[in-house]
């Protein structure tokens, strides 16, 4: 069948659930939707509408990017606008089903926007709210909007279209053409995608490989996950239209094993594209022959760069190795090899199908388009949000975040992952791109955003993401081997208040010596979470090393719990809470804490009754108790 016959068939189809009198409801079943109860809140619209005798589709989509208001579903009934609804329970759900569904009342107060023409009284714009209001969706455009399963909805709603333009034009062409859009790889380092594919096209010989990478495994990241869960076709297209370009009949997809419903979603994905001829032998009876293969992954990350990832392909512990020669030249056994990860892919087919001049509309002079990124941490809305370059900080964390949870005053904001830096709140004003983000002492990475509010002990902070690239590194290389580790022993005597004079000078010479000698980006930019710790928020380190003392009172060794005379009323709460038994006094008595035998573990904070708040915890001060138990001063009565 040819692909134009596809493409009506598919558009009529579409069309016609469009102008269906039957309602669906798409229901949000990402990761982040099943982890939150949406498999619940499917079975129950299921038997709902069965037993109510209801005729309505139910559509499984991904996330939609909303992932705070999760399990979120998407109600559609002819001639009005689309009711979307977060928060489920079972309960509310079938509540749903029988007043709106079954019904007329929308449930105002269980909405959270419509999408569409027309209005529904008491209930936004879905895209009017702060949190999408700034989002340009480029990549993620599909996301929450399709049945991922299935490719005729992705095909007509213009799949496959930039593919069919590709396929009409020269090799070169193409490569111009992402060239002219200011597309950088979303993977980390920014590096123009047009420039890199040049570099594989104009190698020498007949054999050639092209690697999507999706090995995710930042802390906190989650952007490709979703995107491969949620429109797995446009980022297969984006490979078929980059392996064309540059000469390539094989392309790899190397994917960790921990992202099982991803990896089900482009199985189904690719067989159904060989399936209408749009991958494997002659696409689109071009005469061009492209297969693509999975590689899963084991979970490790220093395979998310370029040289490991493709010594696990081939078989070999997954180790990089000195670079030149780069993929480029020889990768992937050794032939000419480019490496993109997912998002970049997915940016691909709508570049070719809307043209360079309309993607660089978007975004910086020197940082074009949008951004995806993971909003994770101390912020209200968490979820997947993607951005025009140039945005900032602020307008991320207080309009698309809705702010820090609590009221509490936001402390730093962290880009990158591990390879990352942490960013103050003087510089929230900064526009989020390459340039500036670097500047500022992180990188853009492959999108992990983590807010820390003014609970977070950035010294800490430093300590758990230096422990993950310690514990991930390969080990191949000395500096890194090493460094991480001594680097690592120095921030756990800090943190546990045995940090000496000096400390801060040798952390700052290992770190500066681990970036210059280091093998791979790994090592390279390990330091860079400690580093900007120091630059930002040095007087934490001092405060630890010189004083024994937490700002933020987390450092189990530096903090202090003691019960408050005047306020403890001896209800025994504490005691009977505490697992050492570090807690003397009887009913009616002041209780007292054992230091000595307090592991720190907080329970007593933790019970003790709110209006009372007779147990304090400290960090470097001592405070004025008695040493054994004492009654209880009995409060005098007021006269009248």
């Amino acid at each position: 069948m040819h692909f134009q016959d596809i493409k009506e068939r598919a558009i009529s189809q579409w069309e016609t659930m469009q102008n269906s009198p039957t309602p669906r409801i798409l229901v949000g079943m990402g990761t982040c939707g099943r982890a939150a109860g949406g498999e619940d809140i499917f079975d129950t619209l299921s038997r709902e509408i069965q037993d109510q005798n209801i005729k309505c589709d139910l559509i499984q989509v991904g996330c939609i990017g909303l992932c705070y208001a999760e399990p979120l579903i998407e109600v559609v009934k002819p001639g009005k606008p689309s009711v979307f609804y977060g928060n489920l329970t079972p309960e509310l759900t079938a509540e749903i089903v029988k007043d709106y569904l079954a019904g007329d009342d929308p449930r105002p107060d269980l909405a959270l926007g419509t999408r569409g023409e027309g209005t529904l009284e008491g209930i936004p714009k879905l895209f009017d709210l702060p949190v999408l209001r700034s989002q340009v969706r480029i990549s993620l455009r599909n996301c929450g909007n399709i049945n991922p399963e299935s490719i005729d909805p992705y095909i007509a709603n213009g799949g496959f279209q930039g593919l069919e333009r590709a396929l009409g034009m020269k090799r070169q062409e193409v490569i111009d053409e992402i060239k002219q859009s200011g597309l950088r790889g979303r993977g980390g380092a920014g590096f123009p995608a047009g420039v890199k594919w040049q570099f594989c096209y104009d190698a020498p010989g007949d054999t050639k490989y092209v690697i999507c990478n999706a090995d995710e495994g930042d802390p906190g990241a989650f952007m490709d996950r979703s995107l491969l869960e949620g429109d797995p076709f446009s980022v297969l297209e984006g490979i078929v239209i980059g392996s064309y370009a540059m000469g390539a009949s094989v392309a790899y997809i190397y994917i960790r094993a921990e992202y099982p419903l991803a990896i089900q979603r482009l199985v189904s994905a690719i067989e159904q594209m060989e399936n209408y001829g749009l991958l494997g032998e002659n696409i689109m009876e071009s005469g061009v022959d492209i297969h693509i293969k999975i590689k899963e992954g084991a979970g490790a990350f220093v395979c998310g760069e370029e040289t490991a990832l493709m010594a696990s392909i081939e078989g070999s512990r997954g180790m990089p190795r000195p670079r030149p020669p780069f993929p480029a030249q020889s990768g992937l056994w050794g032939k000419p090899t480019n490496i993109n990860n997912v998002e970049t892919w997915s940016n691909v087919p709508i570049i070719l199908q809307n043209g360079a001049d309309w993607y660089a509309g978007y975004g910086t002079e020197k940082s074009k388009g949008t951004k995806n990124f993971s909003l994770a941490g101390k912020v209200n809305r968490t979820g997947l949000i993607e951005v025009p370059m140039g945005i900032t900080l602020r307008e991320i964390v207080y309009e698309i975040g809705g702010g820090i949870p609590e009221g509490k005053e936001l402390k730093a904001i962290q880009t990158g992952g591990p390879s990352g830096g942490f960013i103050p709140t003087n510089l929230l004003d900064l526009s989020v791109d390459y340039e500036s983000l670097a500047e500022a002492g992180s990188i853009m990475g492959s999108g992990g955003m983590v807010i820390m509010d003014e609970d977070t002990c950035m010294v800490d902070t430093a300590k758990f993401f230096l422990s993950f690239t310690h514990a991930e590194s390969c080990g191949k290389c000395v500096p890194c081997r090493c460094g991480t580790k001594q680097m690592l022993d120095i921030l756990e005597d800090i943190t546990n208040g045995e940090g000496r004079p000096g400390d801060i000078e040798l952390l700052e010479e290992l770190a500066q010596s681990l970036k210059n000698s280091a093998l791979c980006g790994l090592g390279q930019t390990a330091p860079n979470p400690v580093l900007t710790s120091l630059e930002y928020f040095r007087n934490e380190y001092e405060e630890h090393i010189f004083k024994k003392r937490c700002v933020a009172l987390h450092c189990k060794n530096l903090v202090s719990f003691y019960i408050l005379p005047d306020k403890c009323t001896g209800c025994g709460k504490c005691a009977r809470k505490c697992p050492v038994e570090a807690i003397a006094g009887g009913k009616r008595m002041v209780h007292v804490i054992d230091q000595s035998k307090c592991i720190k573990c907080g329970t007593c904070f933790d019970v003790c009754p709110s209006k009372f708040s007779a147990v304090v915890k400290v960090s470097g001060e001592t405070v004025e108790v008695p040493s054994e138990p004492i009654p209880v001063k009995k409060k005098e009565k007021a006269k009248e």
